[in-house]
């Protein structure tokens, strides 16, 4: 009994302890009001925190996704796969060090500005290598890397004819051998940006060299007619399409987006036929309902083409805006929807969509069988309360910063959030079947020739 005395003495003070007086209290106060400053700093200091304001499955339970904040352009990543904060280094090949190089960003003969390839559904290509140029997690230093990025513009310069597919392939393979950190790793850590539907097709031999570096792209899907996809979840990432600047700034828009009272149509279809099945049904179903669905035959030349702020002023005067597959399965009209506040409507059965693991996109937009384009589609459409399509188009107008190539200052932003995928990206066997090490920690090829000493042009994996 008495040892038990003790203890409580020991721990709790004895009954006879000094009694707690006002300058305790005082001070007891003190330490209460100076941890609960401190945890709100500390909270408001790590991004990953989550908001009070946050999407919800189709069950009301809180989800592992992005969390917005009430403004517009703040965003909090989710822990899970993503880490408290991003950790990269990333290496930017220059186009002097690497000879070929400059021929896949501005041609064979030097004369394809990149300003003329931030144009259009290219731009992100462009866009992409300037924003890690600037980026906080560029690193000069080869051998601190955790990944290389790749410039090239090279859909561009196919399309303005700098080089053709033959030269484009030979040229890549040229470029390729001379980076012993490719070879070092089989590619594995190494970037490219290939924007368009065709993917990395544009590289013939892609299948052959780049099956194993990340690839990033708006397309998910097989690309332009062919049979295969050079796409693979497991190492590649969607990203956003390349909306036109002037829709995308923190200030005055090319056009604003009109209330929804004021809106003259249900839907609008904007774009060409190309002989696609799902367009030319739209384009059938808005001559049978005028006054419900837009469908004008756009001119992509000469007087009666539309301008950029007149193809915008049709597209925000629709409460939906339809967004079929064309060549591919992705397609731009799905991002603008976003910035004239119209709700997408994705009638493209294999799209996949950026950030689609932690963006649920439920909640802003609707995706419809494409094997059901016809009234049946306008009938449901016309169903849905205007206090819903509100609601849509308010958490839309929260993830449209995610489709903004900003900079990675930027917490909200297409950008950041590539960052943040490349992060999950990030993969420590980097070794490729041709590298070997020995007990002393040293590098080698087959030939047990040490990697310092790998002198390009080299055999590729």
């Amino acid at each position: 009994m008495g040892s038990t005395v003790n203890i409580k003495s020991r721990v709790f003070g004895s009954p006879s302890s000094t009694p707690c007086t006002r300058s305790h209290q005082i001070g007891a106060l003190a330490l209460i009001a100076v941890t609960f400053f401190a945890t709100r700093l500390l909270d408001q200091s790590f991004p990953s925190s989550i908001s009070s304001s946050s999407f919800f499955d189709g069950n009301g339970y809180e989800s592992n996704i992005i969390r917005f904040s009430e403004d517009e352009g703040s965003v909090r990543w989710p822990r899970r796969g993503y880490g408290s904060y991003i950790s990269l280094k990333i290496y930017i090949y220059d186009e002097n060090e690497i000879d070929g190089l400059k021929q896949l960003l501005y041609g064979r003969d030097g004369t394809i500005s990149a300003d003329s390839c931030l144009k259009g559904q290219w731009g992100t290509q462009v866009k992409i290598h300037k924003l890690l140029l600037k980026s906080r997690f560029r690193t000069h230093k080869k051998a601190e890397a955790d990944l290389f990025f790749i410039p090239s513009y090279v859909k561009c310069v196919r399309m303005m004819g700098g080089l053709n597919d033959k030269e484009i392939n030979q040229t890549y393979v040229k470029v390729l051998s001379q980076m012993p950190y490719f070879r070092l790793s089989g590619g594995r850590n190494h970037i490219f940006v290939f924007p368009s539907g065709a993917g990395a097709h544009l590289f013939k031999s892609w299948a052959t060299y780049i099956n194993r570096s990340i690839i990033l792209t708006p397309e998910g899907d097989r690309t332009d007619k062919r049979d295969t996809s050079a796409f693979n979840t497991w190492k590649d990432i969607i990203i956003p399409g390349n909306v036109d600047d002037g829709m995308t700034t923190h200030g005055v828009r090319l056009v604003e987006p009109l209330p929804l009272s004021k809106r003259k149509y249900l839907a609008n279809y904007l774009g060409r036929a190309q002989g696609k099945l799902g367009r030319l049904q739209l384009i059938d179903l808005a001559k049978q309902f005028p006054h419900k669905l837009e469908s004008p035959e756009l001119k992509f030349s000469g007087p009666e083409k539309l301008g950029k702020a007149d193809y915008f002023l049709h597209l925000r005067n629709a409460k939906f805006c339809l967004a079929p597959r064309g060549e591919s399965s992705w397609t731009l009209r799905f991002y603008e929807s976003f910035f004239v506040e119209c709700v997408p409507v994705l009638l493209s059965d294999h799209a996949e969509l950026p950030f689609q693991n932690v963006v649920d996109y439920s909640q802003v937009s609707i995706k419809w069988p494409s094997s059901r384009i016809g009234v049946q589609l306008l009938e449901y459409l016309e169903s849905i309360p205007d206090k819903r399509i509100e609601e849509m188009i308010a958490r839309g107008r929260k993830l449209r910063c995610l489709l903004v190539y900003g900079p990675d200052s930027e917490a909200c932003s297409a950008f950041s959030g590539i960052l943040w995928e490349l992060q999950r990206k990030t993969r420590q066997f980097h070794q490729s079947s041709e590298t070997f090490w020995l007990h002393n920690g040293s590098i080698v090829n087959r030939d047990l020739v040490e990697f310092y000493k790998w002198k390009p042009p080299m055999l590729l994996p």
